[in-house]
Parts: structure tokens; C-alpha cells; sequence
């Protein structure tokens, strides 16, 4: 049998840090790359006699995610103790939520390329806390504990396993996680590690209806490593299944090197952790008037901004999905909309320019380095013919090294875009006698000779000729030797 005898089945468990100042269950900060151990206090690394006490803003950014993400929100909830033992986890047992999380049966709604949506159910959103992080030391031989993590506050996502190809894992994970960003309740940093997923996949044959075994790939926090692993573990499901063999439910790491999933233990179920309240939280009661309250003041959501771009500026429904799918596009293209006046030019410049340089630099849209405002000054510039198009691309390039006024970047290279008719006029002249096999080609009716001839100009200028002058030069003098 062949892969396309089979179905993939997936849900994802999605962990994201919540960017409140303080951890869960103490006051001690959360900003990321501290020096080791230097955010942390014997409540969060667990001395004996310490009491936790629950942070308030966790529930409200916990509700606030669960309200926009259409789940039902719990008037009465707790939190347990969920008992198991890692090095980096100083309690031996993380407080979380097990039978009654903050938010119960919501959907996220994502859309393929041709238009198609799809409602991805959500189990849960409950509150918990993070775990230590663990050094190793390679040439040591040995690992350090590093708890400044430890007690940082976090949303686990579970969603229903509706999902089927590594496409929509994708899309369900970018629309989660601009979501998010929307409402402020997480940086979704990936690359820091706040928003980060555990994959279960499992295989089964067309046609059955018993779902298979399923194993869990943990902690991975990129969208080319989700897709990569899940291709490789799907292929290695399917090739245990067709030797007449049993996949062993299990949890996995993925080594990006490599490429390929290794075994960390045994996959554990409910029962293994040992839930039970935890006796030093009291529960948490909501009332109608606090969760209302946090309804009303949601921010714009990305399928709201997506339509007011469609109608309000005209964008495509793929260019409009692009940049609302990240709050930090969105905001860079309202903000150089609000300085060149000009949707679809800022429009362009983020789906083609931008992206393409974010892909190369493998960053997100998180780490652009310069603002909006910036970028409109760019669109300006080339508007007004201080540059050309090409030059302003060799700009945007200085941008993402070293943001500054685009005015002062062209400046200080000498990029001024050359418009001196005759100036360019001893360009053209020069092109012309320099290529007369070109010359030829046009006056045989090759309009690509054209093209061919001001590329040569716009060379021999280093990309600072007006292209309009050169253009209309060009055929000015064709005409003549015509």
C-alpha cells in the first residue's frame, strides 16, 4: 500500500507565554535573556514552606485568549498539581489545570488558498505554569539548571485532532498565534520560545474509523521543523504499520539536524500525573460582569482587520490574509499608510520585498527593525522621484541592517535618483552605439530590446536614472535612427 492509502489524523497542544511582568504564582520578573538564576525567588524554585499566590492578569489573558477564540468560558474553575519529575521543574509537580480548565469548546477558523474554511475545534485553554530549562554542557559532560523560566505563566491550546495535512497544521498555528498577538496576551516569539507546539500525529487506513496510535512530538517552536517532523513522522508510522508491526505511543523529540524523531519515554496518559487540586490555591470564580467586561474591550481580531482591508482598501484576499496574519505587519502597513497615503504601494512592499527578505533571513515579522513611519517615507521618497524603484529596494536592504530615516540612507549613499534630461540623454546615446545589434533587434519589431537597452542604462548608472525619462528618451531616439 502506498501513502495515499492512508489518513493522517493530528491535534496540537500549543504552549504560549503570557506577557504579564510577573510570574504565575510570585512577583518575580519575566523578562526573557536574563542572566541564569537571577529571576528567581524560593517560591519559584520551590523552597520548603513557601505558598504560591495566583497572579491575576494570568486569568484575565487566559480569558481574553478563550473570548477570542470562541470558547465557553468557566464561572468556577481551579487549579491542580500535575505530578511528574524533571531536573528543570523544582516542585517535582507543575500547577495546572486538569478537569476544569478556564476555557472548554471553541474553534479557530482557518482558510486555504482557494478560499475553503474550516472550523478547527478547541478542547481547552487552561493556565499553568513553565518549567526550568535545562544547559547542557558539552564539554563538561553535564547539564545546568537554569529556573529563571521556571513559574513563568502560560496558555496550553489543546485542540480536537481535526486536522489533516501539514498545510493546515500551518494555518491553524499562524492563525492562533496572530490571534494572540492581536489582543496582547503574548509576544508569540517563537524564535524565544513563547509559543511553541506539541504535535500528535497518528495513521490509520482509509475507511477506518478507529483512530491509531498516536505519538507526540514536544516543544517545537518553528513552522519548517513542525512541517518537516510531521512528514518524517508520518512516513515512519506508515512504514511501522505496512511491516505488519505496532506504533508504540510514545513521545518524541525532533533533531532538526538530522531530520528525523527520537524516542524521550513512554507517552503518558491522564492517570500517570496524579492530578489533584491543589490545596494551597483557593478556586477561581468568575462573575458574568468581569468576563463581560473583557469582551467588550477585545481589540480588532485579524478576520475583522482582513475585512475592513478588503472593503476599506480594495487589498486582494490573499494579500489581505498575508498581512493581517501577523499584528506586526498589520501595524507596519497602517502605519505607513498614515504617512505616504498610499494602501496599495505599502501593500506591495510588505507581500513582496519584505516577506521575501523575512523568508531569506529566516526572522519574524516581530523582528523587523525599523517602523512603519519609515516605510512610508521610503514609499514617499520614490513618489516624489528623489529615488527610483530599484534604488528603493537597495534602501529597504539598509532598513533591516540598520534602521534609520530612508531621507538620510539615500543621502549618505548618494542614491539621489539622476532626472537631468540631458545627463541622461549621454547615457541613452551611449547604450545606443555601444549595442547595435539591439538597436537592430527593436527596429525588427523585438519590443524586448527595449527593455534589454535601459537595463544596460539603468547599469551604467548604477539604478539612478529616472526610468520614465530613460524609457521616453529611449524611444525618442529609436524613432529617430528609425
Amino acid at each position: 500500500m502506498s501513502r495515499e492509502d492512508y489518513e493522517v489524523i493530528m491535534g496540537l497542544e500549543v504552549h504560549s507565554e503570557l506577557s504579564t511582568k510577573t510570574k504565575i504564582f510570585c512577583s518575580c520578573p519575566t523578562t526573557f535573556g536574563a542572566s541564569p538564576n537571577t529571576q528567581t525567588c524560593p517560591i519559584c524554585m520551590a523552597m520548603p514552606g513557601t505558598l504560591p499566590v495566583l497572579n491575576e492578569k494570568v486569568v484575565e489573558y487566559a480569558v481574553k485568549a478563550g473570548l477570542a477564540t470562541n470558547c465557553e468560558i468557566s464561572r468556577n474553575s481551579k487549579n491542580d498539581r500535575k505530578n511528574y519529575f524533571y531536573p528543570d521543574l523544582p516542585k517535582a509537580y507543575q500547577i495546572s489545570q486538569f478537569d476544569k480548565p478556564l476555557c472548554e469548546h471553541g474553534y479557530v477558523e482557518i482558510e486555504d488558498n482557494e478560499g475553503n474554511k474550516k472550523k478547527i475545534r478547541l478542547t481547552r485553554i487552561h493556565i499553568e505554569e513553565d518549567a526550568g530549562k535545562l544547559n547542557h554542557d558539552e564539554f563538561g559532560g553535564g547539564s545546568l539548571v537554569d529556573l529563571n523560566r521556571a513559574g513563568v505563566p502560560l496558555i496550553e491550546i489543546v485542540s480536537e485532532p481535526d486536522l489533516r495535512t501539514t498545510e493546515e497544521v500551518e494555518q491553524y498555528l499562524k492563525k492562533l498565534k496572530s490571534i494572540l498577538e492581536y489582543i496582547e496576551v503574548s509576544d508569540c516569539k517563537m524564535q524565544e520560545g513563547s509559543f511553541r507546539a506539541d504535535v500528535n500525529v497518528s495513521v490509520r487506513k482509509k475507511g477506518d474509523t478507529k483512530l491509531g496510535t498516536r505519538t507526540e512530538m514536544k516543544n517545537m517552536n518553528s513552522f519548517r521543523s513542525i512541517t518537516r517532523a510531521i512528514e518524517y513522522e508520518v512516513d515512519r508510522q506508515i512504514d511501522i504499520l505496512e511491516e505488519g508491526r505496532k506504533v508504540e505511543q510514545e513521545t518524541l523529540r525532533w533533531d532538526d539536524v538530522s531530520g528525523k524523531t527520537f524516542s524521550m519515554r513512554d507517552k503518558e496518559d491522564a492517570q500517570d500525573y496524579r492530578y489533584f487540586p491543589d490545596p494551597d490555591l483557593v478556586a477561581i470564580k468568575l462573575s458574568e460582569e468581569y468576563i463581560n467586561q473583557i469582551k467588550e474591550n477585545l481589540p480588532e481580531l485579524p478576520e475583522s482587520r482582513k475585512e475592513r482591508y478588503l472593503d476599506q482598501y480594495k487589498l486582494s484576499q490573499k494579500d489581505a490574509r498575508i498581512i493581517t496574519s501577523s499584528k506586526y505587519l498589520s501595524n507596519l502597513f497602517e502605519e505607513a499608510i498614515a504617512e505616504c497615503n498610499n494602501p496599495k504601494a505599502a501593500n506591495n512592499w510588505i507581500i513582496s520585498d519584505i516577506s521575501r527578505i523575512l523568508n531569506e533571513k529566516e526572522i519574524e515579522p516581530s523582528q523587523i527593525p525599523f517602523t512603519g513611519k519609515q516605510l512610508g517615507e521610503l514609499i514617499v521618497l520614490i513618489e516624489k522621484g528623489v529615488i527610483s524603484s530599484s534604488i528603493g529596494k537597495k534602501v529597504l536592504e539598509e532598513l533591516f541592517k540598520e534602521p534609520k530615516s530612508p531621507e538620510q540612507i539615500v543621502k549618505e549613499k548618494g542614491w539621489v535618483q539622476i532626472s537631468d534630461e540631458g545627463e541622461i540623454k549621454k547615457v541613452v546615446q551611449k547604450i545606443l552605439e555601444n549595442n547595435p545589434q539591439s538597436v537592430a533587434d527593436y527596429k525588427a519589431g523585438k519590443e524586448k530590446a527595449l527593455g534589454f537597452l535601459v537595463g544596460q542604462a539603468m547599469k551604467e548608472t548604477k539604478g539612478k536614472a529616472n526610468p520614465k525619462i530613460l524609457n521616453e528618451l529611449f524611444l525618442e531616439e529609436l524613432k529617430k535612427e528609425a
